[in-house]
């Protein structure tokens, strides 16, 4: 006899133009846990209404195992023991795949160009790609990295504009050093902007001891302005002064 306590019912929309990605999660996580589920479709958007109205509930999917109700995918987590981020919780996730994503394409770049992975020029283009990712983040939400950034950048609080030219600041110079081109343009930008940089975060966090987001990974970053924030900022200067010092 099966064990009620390994069976689980799901109930989730599945429309002819919309399918619910969190009804698809919590089915698989439930399977990849042992449990044997039916699986209820939601089929249209009245169906779904008469179901919430029915048991109280305000959204869709909702898991019920042995007869007991559990709730959403998130609850559902919960109830097997997994982690569920809080929506505001600080995090360095993005800044870590950003950063790993990048090496991993620098060290690929000198392999196919050079034949090895560990040269002097793939440390470069680690940093190059870096800043021109960065950029990226940056550049999908410019108004909200706009407004995260005027929170502790100096130059930014006394001249706004320059909140929205430093994405594209940043950009310029890593896709600059990434090629070996134009060093008279990249070198000053990279060194200006990341000077400015790293005094605005060291000022704001060391000195104010403010507990504020970093506008590095965007203006819906989660992660918390501080070492990584100064980390991004010292690579630039590094970057410029290591090129200077090699086209002198």
């Amino acid at each position: 006899m099966l064990d009620i306590t390994r069976r689980a019912t799901v109930y989730r929309m599945v429309m002819e133009k919309h399918i619910c990605p969190f009804g698809l999660k919590t089915k698989d996580l439930l399977e990849r846990r042992g449990f044997m589920v039916e699986d209820y479709w939601l089929t249209t958007r009245a169906e779904t209404d008469a179901f919430k109205a029915e048991h109280d509930v305000k959204t869709t999917p909702q898991t019920f195992i042995g007869g007991q109700r559990i709730g959403g995918y998130d609850d559902l987590r919960r109830h097997l023991g997994e982690v569920v981020k809080e929506p505001k919780a600080t995090s360095y996730t993005p800044i870590v795949a950003v950063f790993a994503m990048t090496a991993l394409m620098a060290l690929a770049g000198s392999y196919a160009a050079y034949g090895t992975p560990l040269t002097m020029r793939a440390g470069e283009w680690f940093i190059a790609f870096s800043m021109c990712v960065l950029a990226i983040l940056k550049l999908q939400d410019i108004e909200a990295f706009s407004s995260m950034f005027l929170g502790y950048d100096l130059l930014a609080q006394r001249w706004v504009r320059y909140a929205y030219a430093y994405p594209f600041c940043e950009a310029l110079a890593g896709l600059l050093m990434a090629a070996g081109a134009l060093n008279w343009l990249s070198i000053p930008v990279a060194m200006f902007i990341g000077l400015v940089g790293a005094i605005s975060v060291f000022k704001a966090v060391y000195v104010d001891k403010r507990e504020i987001k970093c506008a590095c990974v965007g203006g819906s970053g989660s992660v918390p302005l501080g070492f990584v924030s100064l980390t991004e900022n010292l690579m630039m200067v590094s970057m410029a002064v290591w090129m200077l010092s090699m086209h002198r």
